[in-house]
Parts: C-alpha cells; structure tokens; sequence
C-alpha cells in the first residue's frame, strides 16, 4: 500500500533473492528424503526512515533473511512440503519482527526424484527430474493468507490427434490446414488455493505436496486423454481450456488456474532438388523446433475467486 511521503505516494519493499538450501531427512530405517530449494523473500514493512534519512534502525537486514532460511530448515525435523516451509517462513518474519506488515516467500524446487534400480526404489540415490514445483505464499500480520502453487516446465508431446483448422485466412495466411500433426508445448501452470488464512489450512502432513501430484495427473490425463485412444486436440486453446476445467472441477479447493502453453512447433519435412524429391513427408520426419513458437495463456476461475 502506497505511503505518502514528501507530497509523493511511495511503495516499498525489500528482500533476499534466490536464496538456495537443501534439506535432508533420515529415517530410523536408513531411507533418505531429500528437497532442494531456491527461496525468495520479500518484506512489506515499517521502514520508510531508511529512505528518507540515514536511519536503518527499522530495517531486516537481507543477510538475516538469508540466514533465517537455513535456521527454519534446520528446525524442520519433519518431511513437509514446499508450501508448508513458505507459510512457516513467511509466519516467521511477520510475528517476530513488528515492522513487518506482510511477508512474500516465492520458492522453486529442484525435481530430484529417487531412482529405481532392480525393481526396488533406492534408500538414498537421486535422479534429477524436469518439471519443477513452484509456490508462492503471501502472509500478512492479521494472519491472512494467498497460497499459489504451481509447475513450469512441464514438457509434453503428443505425436497424433490434433490439428488446426477453421482459422482466419488473409493475404497473409500460409498456414495449411490440417486435422493430423504433432503437438508440443511446456506448460507453465499456476492454481491458488481458496484457504485466506493461517487457521484454515489443511493439518494433514504434506497434503500440499499430494496434490500437487495430483493436479499434475490431471494435467496430463487431460492433455493425453486415455492411453489406448488418446483424445482429439482442435487447437492448443481447446486443450489448455480443458486442462483448466478438470482441475477446477476436480479440486474444490482450487479457486483459480493459469496455464501458459506456448505452441511448440515440430515442421513437416520436404526435400526436393533438381533430381527429384529426396525427403517425402508422410507424417513421419519433422524438424524439431523452439522458436518462433506460439503463444497461448489463459485463467480459469471460479466467479468468486481474486487471482
């Protein structure tokens, strides 16, 4: 919220960027957990002062911010999800320091999963993944909450049952139309929950971390369709729509979704010289591409959400 300062309105906030921590838990049995985090935090606060004189006395250094993070991981004994460790930290700086009105903890995890070897998941052996999980918390000193989770890089591919046709055509049009071609993009995914305070949120352990997962299922069960069949796609803008509505519809408390989903372009292959054809295409040899590549976004939202 905007101060005035000086005849001005000024806004302000400050914080502590890509902060990374890795955290480990051990069992009695000798199983490993592992979670690797790049942590953000920015302050809401009482420190006008700072600016407009030389005085710092109001101020969270960046540096404790840094140091907070690392302390509040270390006194989680507990396997907890990445949501759950943002509300803790964003509680932590809006209850202990008085000038602080509200926190905002923006993190991404890494996507280390364990590995299979023989069968048999491995104690404490890693892979690295691809997509990563993402969330967002906003806590204020009344103890209201905004809660978004999400995942970026989530790329997926389908090789039939889509196509484009219908479209606007122009002097400038010399896209063909067709009912057969590959589909491909990386999805970028946002949902924000409907908890609005600290007392609401679910007590269940890593029920957040659960349904993440399970709104990634739905994702992909949507945009695949049944695996022995698939399901027709008749532009990405269909698709991401459909995406949005199963998970809304799934997840009651998901008040909104966004989903970006740039159209990712796999060409057709023709090759002609003067001998005749070299290369016929027959849906079977295309030439990858990243860009240029489309661009679609859309929000879905329950008529009561704010997202």
């Amino acid at each position: 919220m905007a101060e005035r300062v000086e005849g001005f309105n000024f806004e302000q906030r400050h914080g502590k960027q890509r902060v990374r921590v890795a955290r480990v838990w051990k069992t009695k049995e000798g199983k490993h957990y592992v979670v690797e985090w790049r942590v953000s935090i920015s302050l809401l606060s009482d420190c006008v002062n700072s600016y407009l004189r030389d005085d710092n006395s109001d101020i969270v250094a960046t540096d404790t911010m840094k140091n907070t993070v690392y302390a509040k991981a270390k006194e989680c004994s507990e396997i907890l999800s990445v949501e759950n460790f943002a509300i803790e930290l964003a509680k932590h700086f809006i209850s202990f320091y008085r000038q602080v009105t509200a926190a905002i903890v923006n993190i991404v995890e890494k996507p280390w999963e364990r590995i299979i070897m023989d069968g048999q998941p491995h104690m404490h052996g890693f892979k690295l993944g691809s997509e990563r999980h993402t969330v967002e918390a906003i806590v204020k000193k009344s103890g209201a909450l905004q809660l978004t989770s999400g995942v970026e890089g989530l790329s997926v591919l389908k090789t039939t049952k889509s196509g484009f046709e219908g479209f606007i055509r122009d002097k400038y049009t010399a896209l063909p139309e067709t009912r057969e071609r590959m589909l491909a993009t990386e999805v970028t995914g946002l949902w924000r929950y409907s908890y609005e305070s600290l007392s609401s949120i679910p007590q269940k352990p890593l029920y957040f971390m659960e349904r993440y997962n399970d709104v990634k299922r739905v994702l992909l069960e949507t945009f695949f369709g049944p695996p022995n069949e698939g399901v027709y796609s008749p532009s990405v803008q269909n698709t991401l729509y459909q995406m949005a509505r199963a998970t809304l519809n799934r997840f009651p408390d998901i008040d909104s979704v966004q989903l970006k989903m740039p159209n990712i372009h796999f060409l057709p292959v023709n090759i002609s010289n003067t001998g005749g054809q070299i290369v016929k295409f027959n849906d079977d040899v295309y030439l990858p591409t990243d860009e240029p590549h489309g661009s679609i976004q859309a929000t879905l939202s329950r008529f009561w959400s704010k997202m």
